[in-house]
């Protein structure tokens, strides 16, 4: 199986015909027809459904695109890593994370490495903790930055000195919206709306189970999310109250929606994250160096 072949399959998938990926790749419609061929038949199973004017991808056509995606993801990476090394120090780093404010953290290392190394590209992938430790298991991202509560047991970590405060986003015509602080006894009666990576892990230094309590098993979740932006949208339409973090959703005089903080008070930490023994690029090792003079005081 070859790294040409692959591109020539997702350029089929991505365009939707042999024309249009003939047209995009400057390749023969032919030598394209006879490569899928050959592919479908190495690995067994059929590819795409063909129509006369289009290519649409069967259920094992997404997979392999899934995998295809990542395999040339890692070649790119890879090379870009190698061709930097024969030049002033430059490169590609790969970051990944949640919705917080912690991004500005990394967005100051950013710019102070930028003003001495403008070489460096710097590429940010969003997603939740599974999300991000998917990717930088397979080598597709460098660093994440992760919200607690999570297990880092798996990875190598940097403190940051910034924390995340837990509260509620409601509708500003909400009962509880008057209220400056939210308790626990105004969530329990209530649709809640919570993290999905927040109530996944059972571990005891969870503390935002801990903040409920035994009262957690009694709590009406009638759904969970993973980014805020979507369960925003699920607050707006008045499905239920948003157990999230702080200077994510969007309640300016303009919104629809509000925030008011926990009380007892409930921060999270964060952390960037990366495998233990990673075989840093010159431009990440310089990035981590960064990082560690910034926030490892």
């Amino acid at each position: 199986m070859e790294i040409r072949v692959l591109r020539y399959f997702l350029a089929i998938a991505r365009e939707g015909s042999i024309t249009n990926a003939s047209n995009y790749l400057h390749v023969t419609q032919p030598t394209l027809s006879r490569q899928i061929k050959d592919l479908e038949d190495e690995l067994g199973q059929k590819l795409f459904t063909r129509g006369s004017h289009n290519m649409t991808l069967t259920k094992e056509g997404f997979i392999f695109r899934k995998r295809a995606e990542e395999i040339i993801a890692m070649v790119d990476k890879t090379e870009e890593e190698f061709q930097a090394m024969e030049t002033d120090i430059s490169g590609d780093i790969y970051i990944g994370g949640g919705e917080t404010q912690a991004i500005r953290l990394l967005a100051s290392v950013i710019k102070d490495l930028n003003n001495d190394y403008p070489d460096i590209r710097y590429h940010l992938y969003s997603g939740n903790f599974d999300d991000v430790t998917e990717r930088l298991d397979r080598g597709l991202l460098d660093f994440g930055v992760i919200v607690q509560p999570a297990d880092l047991s798996k990875y190598d970590c940097l403190h940051l000195p910034s924390s995340d405060r837990w509260g509620v986003v409601m509708r500003k015509d909400s009962p509880l919206a008057k209220k400056k602080y939210i308790k626990k006894e105004d969530l329990l009666n209530l649709p809640l709306i919570c993290s999905r990576q927040a109530i996944s892990n059972k571990k005891e230094n969870n503390e935002y189970l801990a903040w409920f309590g035994d009262d957690f098993e009694k709590l009406n979740i009638v759904s969970t999310f993973n980014l805020v932006y979507n369960a925003a949208l699920l607050v707006e339409a008045g499905v239920g109250y948003a157990v999230t973090i702080d200077e994510i959703a969007n309640i300016s005089e303009g919104s629809q929606l509000t925030f008011s903080p926990l009380k007892p008070a409930l921060n999270s930490g964060l952390d960037v994250i990366w495998k233990k023994y990673q075989v840093f690029s010159q431009a990440s090792e310089l990035f981590l160096e960064r990082m560690s003079q910034a926030f490892d005081e």
